[in-house]
């Protein structure tokens, strides 16, 4: 009985010694954010734009000198084969701007709305570590997100998250369906054969390599094509319809292609400066459609 006693208050005295370090550790953490927004100045933001603004505090690093440096949250939303992996290319090629990839294809991330929220809550404390990752100075952090990856499923709650955390979105699409189809089957069709040196590559950077990949020739049943292209199209439109509650920019692929300045559109947007864009210009490598079919 002796035993079992001390047993017992040794336990409690140990879960009440980690319940205290905890409770001091979040308390502390949270001071520390107030602290440091409170001693930003927000005097120059205009009204309409403090929601956007945020200065987060990441758990794995400091911000140092850039602590007031204020950031805008933003997510890419497009689908397969619209370009967004090079206009991804073309944000990140700002000094101050990390866009994280398609951090949503990987299924856990994606499994329930708790998941996703941790996930972006990730993203946008700055404790996401990829190669885009810009740390201390970033001035505006995102990611790229797919319709099919758990966004269509999970909108409502996502638009809701997106409003309360200041979350501008870039939707980007293609305005040719028949052009994303024939690069859609084209992908799928090199996933399995793997035509470069024994590797499948969604984006080619090279000239060669796209010629590589233009050779297969997808047969299209034209007898389902018009009721599949207006499917997708569709799908795009009730997706978009279903989260404009949201501040964001549209954006079309074959637009960004003619006319490359519109970067500075979205720069503005985010309300990033533009003389801080290393290149404006990034090679596209493309076929004809023509020598695609």
């Amino acid at each position: 009985m002796v035993v079992l006693t001390m047993t017992m208050i040794c336990g409690v005295f140990i879960c009440s010694m980690c319940m205290k370090q905890l409770g001091s550790d979040s308390w502390s953490r949270i001071v520390k954010i107030q602290v440091a927004e409170q001693s930003c100045n927000k005097s120059l933001i205009p009204p309409s734009e403090v929601q956007f603004v945020h200065y987060p505090q990441p758990l794995n690093y400091s911000r140092k000198e850039c602590t007031c440096t204020p950031v805008r949250f933003f997510a890419i939303i497009s689908s397969q084969r619209s370009g967004s992996g090079w206009f991804e290319t073309l944000l990140n090629s700002h000094i101050n701007v990390s866009s994280n990839g398609e951090i949503f294809s990987k299924k856990e991330r994606r499994i329930n709305i708790s998941s996703i929220i941790k996930t972006m809550d990730m993203v946008y404390n700055l404790d996401w570590n990829s190669s885009a990752s810009k740390n201390e100075c970033t001035a505006a952090a995102g990611f790229k997100w797919m319709l099919n990856q758990g966004l269509v499923a999970n909108q409502a709650a996502v638009v809701d998250y997106f409003n309360q955390r200041g979350v501008s979105v870039i939707f980007l699409f293609r305005r040719n369906l028949l052009r994303q189809m024939v690069s859609q089957l084209a992908n799928n069709h090199d996933r399995y054969l793997k035509q470069l040196k024994g590797k499948h590559k969604a984006h080619v950077h090279t000239k060669d390599e796209a010629n590589i990949l233009a050779k297969y020739k997808p047969r299209l049943n034209t007898t389902t094509l018009m009721w599949s292209l207006k499917q997708a199209d569709d799908y795009t439109r009730k997706a978009l319809e279903n989260l404009k509650s949201v501040r964001h920019i549209t954006l079309y692929y074959e637009d960004l292609v003619q006319n490359r300045t519109m970067l500075v559109e979205v720069l503005d947007f985010l309300k990033v400066p533009v003389r801080k864009l290393v290149s404006r210009h990034v090679k596209i490598h493309t076929k004809p459609l023509s020598d695609q079919i």
